[in-house]
């Protein structure tokens, strides 16, 4: 029977930040079964049930929309503005809709990835708003000219009124927050066993010739897959339901599998800058290869924090669009730095609540 309540407000963007989120939820969920989850995003369902494997309560509701894209690298800049203007333009409804919902529900807590709605809310409500990030969307939005300057001012506003941000690691300084707590990686767990999960796909190809393909919830609108022609003895595995039938690429469609399942039987994933797929290839100590992203602030902090701390190469949309791939026959550039990133933030996290929670009692 639970005796606390958490509200958990994930960003409308892509999915890295539902994963991320869900991942703090599972440990805190094993941690403590008498804290109830309530996940507020728009991030679907069925992902948010890769991660929790208990119950929780799912709210759709929209409190901000990060970047409006059409793929991983593709932004509508007119799009994003719009929308967010609309947001702004009903958060006093928002605001108090959310708050009754959450002294309704006798909720104790919020942790929020990373809405700068989620402040007001729960002041409004009378609780502490807590926040997990990398980076803000004031950070992104700030190189975007003077159409943004508004929204840049309003969220830099709300985060300077959260209780505490717990700031990941390959992150930007986050300087609109006045309480921030560092903690490790934020990777959960692979649910199998390297040997097992090689079976079950009949992946025989030895591990530096096994490329996991993974773009985020997004993907990639051109993925030029016939370049797979030019490795017929390497094993790829991709999860776009849109890719073709080729003899070397797995197909995953079970969506109780995650990129993250393969990563151990990966010699390298061939990624977009994206936390989230970072954070996991780093706690599974594979080998980085990622594109390139233009106009996206996030991606530069991103694109450096790999070249320190994982084995990496960078390569251009060029290179990855038009090329046939030879980036795969070159050697992995060594990390800069010797020391490595904590890979306990999600359990850090966990327990910081199961403590509040505790203190309250």
């Amino acid at each position: 029977m639970a005796q606390f309540t958490i509200y958990i407000a994930v960003t409308s963007h892509g999915f890295g930040h539902a994963v991320r989120a869900a991942t703090v939820a599972e440990k805190l969920q094993q941690l403590r079964p008498d804290i109830a989850l309530h996940l507020v995003t728009v991030a679907p369902e069925w992902l948010l049930k890769c991660y929790i494997k208990g119950d929780f309560v799912y709210r759709p509701r929209v409190f901000d929309v990060g970047v409006i894209q059409t793929d991983s690298l593709t932004m509508d800049r007119q799009a994003t503005l719009s929308k967010m203007q609309n947001i702004m333009s009903q958060e006093k409804f928002i605001i108090a809709e959310e708050a009754q919902y959450i002294k309704d529900q006798n909720i104790g807590l919020i942790l929020a990835d990373i809405p700068a709605l989620a402040a007001p809310i729960a002041h409004a409500a009378g609780i502490p708003c807590w926040m997990m990030s990398n980076f803000g969307w004031d950070f992104i939005y700030r190189d975007w000219g003077s159409d943004f300057e508004k929204i840049v001012a309003w969220t830099e506003n709300y985060y300077s009124k959260s209780d505490r941000l717990f700031r990941l690691p390959l992150a930007e300084s986050m300087s609109a927050f006045l309480n921030h707590t560092e903690v490790g990686l934020t990777g959960s767990t692979p649910q199998f066993n390297s040997e097992q999960l090689r079976q079950q796909f009949n992946l025989s190809a030895p591990l530096a010739k096994t490329i996991l393909l993974t773009f985020g919830g997004l993907g990639l609108q051109s993925i030029p897959y016939e370049n797979l022609n030019h490795f017929p003895d390497w094993q790829f595995i991709t999860f776009d339901p849109n890719a073709p039938d080729l003899p070397n690429l797995l197909k995953i469609g079970d969506q109780t599998l995650r990129p993250l399942d393969f990563m151990p039987i990966s010699g390298r994933v061939v990624s977009k800058p994206g936390y989230s797929t970072f954070s996991e290839a780093l706690c599974c100590d594979t080998p980085i290869v990622s594109l390139t992203r233009e106009g996206f602030a996030e991606a530069s902090v991103l694109l450096n924090s790999i070249q320190d701390y994982s084995q990496h190469q960078i390569i251009s949309t060029d290179e990855f669009f038009t090329g046939n791939w030879d980036f795969l026959h070159q050697p992995l550039l060594a990390p800069r730095k010797s020391d490595l990133l904590s890979k306990d933030g999600a359990t850090a996290i966990a327990q910081e609540i199961s403590d509040y929670f505790s203190s309250a009692r």
